[in-house]
């Protein structure tokens, strides 16, 4: 085994980093998005139309034991015809980093509007779903996930 020698940083440096790693250590929720960040990105796509909450078929668990792997599912009541489908879904969760989650696209050849995937939770959070149709009009549902470690409510 070599040893190798310590390379000397200034105190300058050393004063830099230390001010970081603190300002990481006193503010973590700056890296997180806020509830805010959802309902903007919302109000982003929908063009500041907003939108309607419809009866959507949401499938999440109220509490996840691991936020690693968080199945959703989601099923819409929609003819699929060319005159009247869903074109877009959107899965928004306002704690994650990214308020984006998925993106769905549809067509009516499709026959059904539903699909199943998972995603990652970082804590406690919203998640929003947000659907449009081909006429431009926005429903929207949501529901509250428990994320908790090792099984711990908290």
């Amino acid at each position: 085994m070599k040893l190798r020698k310590l390379k000397k940083i200034s105190r300058r440096n050393a004063l830099q980093l230390i001010a970081v790693f603190s300002g990481t250590a006193v503010f973590p929720t700056i890296s997180f998005a806020q509830s805010n960040q959802a309902l903007d990105r919302i109000n982003e796509i929908t063009n500041g139309l907003g939108a309607t909450e419809s009866d959507i078929w949401l499938d999440l668990p109220e509490i996840a034991e691991n936020g690693n792997q968080v199945k959703v599912s989601f099923e819409m009541d929609s003819p699929m015809t060319e005159t009247d489908h869903i074109k877009t879904v959107y899965i928004l969760a306002d704690g994650n980093p990214s308020p984006n989650v998925a993106k769905f696209s549809f067509t009516p050849e499709m026959g059904s509007c539903s699909a199943t995937t998972r995603m990652r939770l970082s804590k406690t959070q919203n998640v929003y779903l947000l659907a449009a149709n081909n006429n431009e009009q926005f429903f929207m549902t949501y529901a509250k996930v428990k994320v908790t470690i090792g099984g711990c409510g908290g």
